[in-house]
């Protein structure tokens, strides 16, 4: 799945700095329906990682609790999104 597209579905805009208040609370309310239905594992895992980029996501042994091959995923996607942000937070310095 298009992180950009989702984010167009769900907030109307692929610009997450140009969502409101308003629409944010709105998309992410829709989100969190959807990946609470969602019974496809990929698409299942799609939300939750655009959940995760606008931090509101829920901890990987919450969100995946059958699924251990996913949690394991999602925990590894949390691990590289903060290894990233730490070592560019290095490079800014």
């Amino acid at each position: 799945m298009d992180i950009d597209a989702l984010l167009q579905h769900y907030f109307g805009t692929d610009d997450p700095d140009t969502i409101t208040d308003f629409g944010f609370t709105l998309g992410s309310e829709r989100l969190r329906v959807d990946f609470g239905t969602e019974k496809e594992p990929g698409r299942r895992f799609a939300l939750w990682v655009l959940m995760a980029v606008l931090d509101f996501a829920p901890l990987p042994a919450e969100a995946f609790p059958k699924d251990p091959e996913l949690k394991r995923a999602a925990e590894d996607y949390l691990t590289a999104a903060e290894r990233m942000e730490r070592d560019g937070d290095a490079e800014e310095d």
